[in-house]
C-alpha cells in the first residue's frame, strides 16, 4: 500500500519537476556555462575566418564590472526604486484601504478601473505614454507649456522619473488587487471589537488593517524590487524619443544590447547572471530586515 502511494505521488510530483527543471534550472545553468565562455578568433590578429569558444573563467564578470555603462545602469534602477517602490506600494496600500472601506455601489468599478492598466501590455504602455511625453503632440506639454512652465518629460534628469510613472501607473493596481485580497482574508469580527472599543476608522486602519496585511506588503514589495531590477521595456520604447537613454540605461537593456546589438552573448550571460545574484541579495536582504522587525516587535 505505501510503495502504491509512493508511485502515485511520484505520478503527481514528476511533471511538476520535469517542467521546473525544464523551464528554470536548465536556463540558469545554461547561462552560468555561457557566463564562462569566450570567443576566441584564429588567424592573424585574431581576424581568421573560424571562431571557437574557450574557457574564461570570470574574465567575463569582470568585463561587465568594468564596463562604467553597466555599472552606471545599475546606481540608476537602484535611485528609481529607491523612489518609486516606495511610493507605488504606499498609494497602492491607500487605494486598498479606501476602497475596502467604501461601501458605495461603484466600488466594484473603481477597484476594475484601477487594475486595469495591468492588463496593458508594457510596451503599448510605454508608447501611450510615450505621445504624452513628447513635445509638440502631448496635450500635458502643452497644457504645462499654458501656465508658464516650460517641462521636458524625456530629458536628461526627467526621463527616468517618467518611467517612473508609467511604473507606477501600470502595477499600482495590481499591487492594490493583492492587498485587497488580504483585507478580505481579515475577520469583520476584528473591525467590530475595534468599533466596539471606540477606535476611529484611522485607528483601525492603522492598527488592526496595516499590521494584518503585512504579508502582502512584504511581497508586493519583494516583487516590485525584482521588478526593478528587470526594467527593460520602457527604457527600450522611449529610447528613440529620449537621447538621454543610451544603450546601457538599464543593466536589462545593457545585456540585450551586448547579446543582440554587439554579438557578444557570453557577456551578456554574465550581466544576466549578476543581475540575478543583485535581486536575490536585494531581495533576501529585505525580507530578513523585515523579518528581525517583526521579531523585535514581539
Amino acid at each position: 500500500m505505501e510503495a502504491r502511494n509512493a508511485r502515485a505521488a511520484a505520478g503527481f510530483l514528476l511533471p511538476f519537476l520535469a517542467l521546473f527543471v525544464l523551464c528554470f534550472l536548465a536556463p540558469i545553468g545554461y547561462a552560468l556555462y555561457e557566463s564562462l565562455l569566450r570567443i576566441e578568433r584564429t588567424g592573424p590578429l585574431g581576424l581568421g575566418g573560424e571562431t571557437r569558444e574557450v574557457f574564461t573563467g570570470l574574465g567575463n564578470y569582470t568585463h561587465a564590472l568594468q564596463d562604467d555603462r553597466f555599472t552606471t545602469g545599475f546606481g540608476r534602477v537602484l535611485l528609481f526604486g529607491a523612489v518609486q517602490i516606495p511610493l507605488m506600494i504606499a498609494l497602492a496600500t491607500g487605494l486598498a484601504l479606501l476602497l475596502e472601506a467604501a461601501s458605495a455601489r461603484w466600488v466594484g468599478f473603481f477597484r476594475t478601473a484601477f487594475f486595469l492598466p495591468y492588463g496593458v501590455p508594457g510596451v503599448i504602455a510605454s508608447i501611450l505614454w510615450g505621445f504624452l511625453y513628447v513635445p509638440g503632440i502631448s496635450p500635458l506639454v502643452e497644457m504645462a507649456g499654458g501656465i508658464g512652465w516650460d517641462v521636458d518629460f524625456l530629458s536628461r534628469g526627467t526621463v527616468l522619473w517618467a518611467i517612473a510613472n508609467i511604473v507606477t501607473w501600470q502595477f499600482t493596481g495590481y499591487n492594490m488587487l493583492v492587498l485587497i485580497a488580504q483585507l478580505k482574508a481579515v475577520p469583520q469580527e476584528l473591525y467590530e471589537a475595534a468599533r466596539i472599543d471606540g477606535a476611529s476608522a484611522w485607528q483601525i486602519a492603522r492598527h488592526v488593517k496595516l499590521p494584518l496585511i503585512r504579508p502582502a506588503l512584504v511581497l508586493t514589495t519583494v516583487f516590485s524590487i525584482i521588478g526593478t531590477l528587470q526594467l527593460f521595456a520602457e527604457p527600450m520604447v522611449l529610447r528613440p524619443l529620449s537621447t538621454s537613454i543610451d544603450s546601457g540605461y538599464t543593466p536589462n537593456l545593457h545585456a540585450y544590447n551586448e547579446a543582440f546589438t554587439s554579438n557578444n552573448q557570453h557577456v551578456a550571460a554574465a550581466e544576466a547572471v549578476l543581475l540575478a545574484l543583485v535581486a536575490c541579495v536585494l531581495s533576501f536582504t529585505f525580507l530578513r530586515l523585515v523579518g528581525q522587525r517583526g521579531k523585535d516587535r514581539r
